[in-house]
């Protein structure tokens, strides 16, 4: 009899975390061998927009167990018409396997809503389920953890084991921003990267470079979470009345203001990785205060990834803290940022009837507010936004 894993997933793309946690599962549950299976409509969630046809992300998957005999792929899932559920899959496995054992993977998240699953005293039958934590839980997560152990126990008869993995932090969602902005060396095998780049993978074969505005928009607003996309919209916008209205270049701040959150949605791996491929220096600040990195890894993608000129490229790099003397593309889209429609809070009122009036008093107010509202929290201010608020408190005479 053989301890066979079950690892299913979308694997869009799949990566190095997936093969960490198969390798950690497999010591840990002793398992013989681990099977990687791709779905083909994942039930739990919609696959993103261009992701590769299924046969692609089967050979990916491949490519990621390739070298590893205790690792194999299975296409079981991709051979059916319709969503992929476990159960049916765990059955037809069964089948094939029927002296041997078997185990379902799965993390917290899947653990936690399995009662919701279709026919989980079916999955239950088969195979047992092993929870993955990837950390020590909380009082909390322990909690329900527990309580779900014993639902799942007493409704089903499930059998449940738990190991404590090591893993790495990353998800495919990332990734295939990273693919986007040619920075996702760190996550991918090269096997999986080499059929990525060779079939266009991901949107990898996309011109990027000095794209018109609407291609750049529509480019930009994809690659940010879905929350995030007025506030970029309104931010364009607002950038480009405020060049009109001040005799700025109204394009260029338009393509700044949809560019200045572009990374936003990373997290800090991402953001010191993007930011050493394309040369931008960090300061030991802005590394320690990760809410700073964006408008530097941000600036380091519009030159290196679109190829935006330098005015524009200044303009993100400072739209977080500002700087002395700053230029005038560079102060639009520093107030565009922060007093766009969508924005919200004490003062941004006074702010938006400045800007339409008097651009640098009100400069010289959002740097106060920012100041103040670092200094109510407690938090470290960097010494740009110290120097840009001593340099409008002299220039104004105050």
């Amino acid at each position: 009899m053989a301890r066979i894993g079950i690892f299913g997933g979308s694997f869009n793309p799949p990566h190095r975390g997936h093969l960490l946690a198969a390798r950690e599962q497999k010591r840990l549950l002793h398992l013989d061998q681990v099977i990687l299976i791709p779905a083909l409509i994942p039930p739990h969630k919609q696959l993103a927009d261009g992701s590769p046809a299924p046969e692609f992300r089967l050979a990916m998957t491949e490519a990621l167990a390739q070298g590893d005999p205790a690792l194999t792929v299975s296409d079981i899932e991709l051979k059916r018409v319709g969503p992929s559920y476990t159960a049916d899959t765990l059955a037809a496995i069964a089948d094939q396997r029927p002296d041997d054992e078997l185990f379902l993977l799965m993390g917290t998240d899947m653990f936690l809503s399995f009662h919701t699953w279709s026919r989980p005293e079916v999955i239950c039958r088969y195979a047992t389920i092993c929870l993955a934590l990837r950390e020590k839980p909380s009082k909390k997560d322990e909690a329900e953890i527990r309580a779900q152990t014993k639902l799942l126990r007493e409704r089903y008869g499930a059998r449940v084991e738990r190991v404590q993995n090591e893993y790495e932090e990353m998800s495919s969602t990332l990734i295939r921003r990273m693919l986007q902005f040619d920075c996702a060396e760190s996550y991918l095998t090269p096997e999986v990267l080499d059929i990525i780049r060779k079939n266009g993978l991901y949107g990898t074969d996309l011109p990027m470079k000095n794209l018109p505005y609407e291609e750049l928009r529509e480019r930009s607003l994809a690659l940010h979470k879905e929350k995030r996309r007025d506030h970029v919209i309104g931010c364009s916008e607002t950038a480009k009345a405020l060049a009109e209205k001040w005799g700025a270049d109204p394009a260029l701040a338009r393509r700044a203001g949809i560019l200045h959150d572009i990374t936003k949605a990373l997290d800090k791996p991402a953001h010191l990785a993007l930011c050493k491929k394309y040369g931008t220096v960090l300061r030991d600040f802005e590394i320690e205060n990760e809410k700073l990195l964006h408008s530097k890894s941000g600036a380091a993608v519009a030159g290196g990834v679109f190829g935006e000129c330098p005015e524009v490229v200044s303009a993100i790099y400072w739209h977080t803290t500002g700087k002395a003397d700053m230029t005038l593309l560079e102060k639009i889209v520093y107030m565009a940022d922060y007093m766009e429609p969508n924005r919200e809070f004490d003062g941004v009122e006074e702010l938006r009837a400045l800007a339409w009036t008097d651009l640098d008093r009100a400069m010289l107010r959002a740097f106060e507010i920012s100041v103040e509202m670092l200094e109510q929290r407690g938090r470290s201010i960097d010494v740009h936004s110290r120097q840009a608020l001593e340099f409008m408190q002299k220039q104004l005479g105050i």
